[in-house]
């Protein structure tokens, strides 16, 4: 036997054992894309991924998505449909110089075998620009092709280059039905799986595993693991899990967030749009995600104030006692209690009528100030409480509105005539009253002055 052929066959065998005792979840990595669960909106017949296998064209590719959602297992179907070397790195533990020896293994497998090779790179987000900056050149002249794994914004955390040459797919959490599919498999697989062993499941312990894992396959099937690990040796012949069973191995769920990424963005974004579309339930789940995750308290507050003051305004002010309310009590007395008023808050902002009049009026007004010529503030509305103000001729021809017994009088406050009011009130809630009064206030004095009764307030 020749030198290579030994060394491939020790290899082999080598690799078959560590894979008989690597854990469940590695041992039923899907081979083939028929066995690959889930992702069907680019992976299934007719999609885009599946095309480009199809076709044998495969551009360098960002994985996007949340772990245990078929990222590494894709990667390596794919690197074993085009027939390609494949490499993994983790980027954390990566360096530039492990890139540069792959990169130039790469070249030369490439120009003696004509064969391809993939890297994979898992946690992408974690290389910083010199490392990233290193593989742009040989992804561009298809020296490797790379497939880059991140649980983060693509956009956000891989340079723009690298972007500009890859073509990014979102993965999305397994459904329930999946995850029930790849557990079936597992007990079933007599080669990598449990099929040799006498298993039984009772089927609320499958369907405990399928909805707690949250559409992370790995952690279904660790879970599946212990269970019938801890009853293997029992000696009682066979192995039942049921759902007891099945909760003491999964033990809590684990809620996927990240307080400084795209799950801490979208759920408060989430949790807004919910208030803004008077949805209680749907801001009430949304908070219920954000405070399971440990987000800060202040910070859902924050976010629960701006909404009272930008979605709602005038239209209900209390909207904005009761959010100013959460936030202090966030502030002072902190969780779990501040759950309760955050709760209130978010429920009453989500059932208030909503008006945003209040909001676009600031935003127009600050516009203006920001792009256009300053008015200044006219004579009869300085400052008159001070010696002097009066030979400078301010404060001369202010009216005082308390002197009217409607409590106004027309005079000009600005110095100049809008193209357009800043507050235009919408006829809900509150604010239509606010608007019906301002309207009154108008059609009395121009009924006084037609009845030649004007009252005008003294000059203060």
């Amino acid at each position: 036997m020749r030198k290579g052929q030994a060394e491939s066959l020790f290899a082999g065998a080598e690799k078959e054992t560590l894979g008989a005792h690597a854990p469940l979840a590695v041992r039923m990595r899907p081979l083939t894309l028929d066995e690959f669960a889930g992702q069907e909106h680019f992976i299934g017949p007719g999609k885009l991924l599946r095309r480009m296998l199809e076709g044998g064209t495969i551009t360098s590719l960002i994985f996007y998505g949340p772990p245990g959602c078929g990222k590494t297992t894709l990667a390596q179907i794919v690197a074993g449909h085009i027939e390609a070397a494949f490499h993994y790195l983790s980027a954390p533990a990566a360096s530039v110089k492990d890139i540069r020896e792959i990169i130039d293994k790469a070249r030369d497998r490439l120009i003696e075998r004509k064969q391809k090779t993939l890297l994979f790179i898992d946690e992408i987000h974690r290389f910083n620009r010199a490392q990233q900056d290193v593989l742009l050149d040989d992804v561009e002249n298809g020296v490797l092709t790379l497939i880059g794994a991140t649980t983060e914004n693509p956009f956000f955390s891989v340079n723009s280059p690298l972007i500009s040459r890859s073509t990014i797919f979102t993965f999305e959490p397994l459904k329930k039905e999946d995850i029930l599919a790849i557990l079936t498999r597992a007990l079933k697989d007599e080669q990598r799986g449990f099929g040799k062993l006498p298993v039984k499941v009772e089927p609320a312990a499958m369907e405990f595993l399928a909805v707690m894992s949250d559409g992370d396959a790995r952690k279904a099937l660790t879970a599946l693991e212990v269970a019938v690990l801890s009853q293997k040796k029992s000696g009682k012949g066979g192995i039942r899990i049921d759902l007891e069973t099945a909760q003491e191995s999964i033990q809590r769920k684990s809620i996927v967030y990240d307080g400084s990424g795209d799950t801490h963005y979208d759920l408060a974004s989430a949790l807004q749009k919910s208030m803004r579309g008077s949805d209680p339930d749907a801001a009430v789940y949304w908070l219920a995600r954000m405070i399971a995750g440990g987000e800060d308290p202040r910070f859902i507050a924050r976010r629960i104030v701006v909404c009272a003051t930008e979605d709602v305004g005038n239209a209900d002010p209390l909207a904005t006692v009761l959010a100013a309310s959460a936030l202090q009590i966030a502030e002072f007395v902190g969780m779990p209690e501040a759950q309760l008023a955050l709760a209130q808050a978010a429920i009453y902002i989500a059932c208030a009528p909503k008006s945003n009049a209040c909001a676009r009026a600031i935003l127009s007004a600050v516009s203006d100030v920001q792009s256009g010529r300053t008015i200044p503030v006219p004579p009869h509305l300085r400052d008159a409480h001070y010696a002097g103000a009066q030979k400078l001729g301010f404060g001369i021809g202010y009216r005082y509105p308390h002197e009217s017994p409607l409590g106004y009088v027309e005079q000009d406050y600005l110095g100049q005539t809008l193209e357009k009011p800043y507050y235009v009130p919408k006829a809900i809630g509150r604010e239509k009253t606010m608007a019906e009064y301002l309207e009154k206030l108008k059609k009395q004095v121009a009924r006084m002055e037609k009845e030649g009764k004007r009252e005008s307030g003294k000059e203060q």
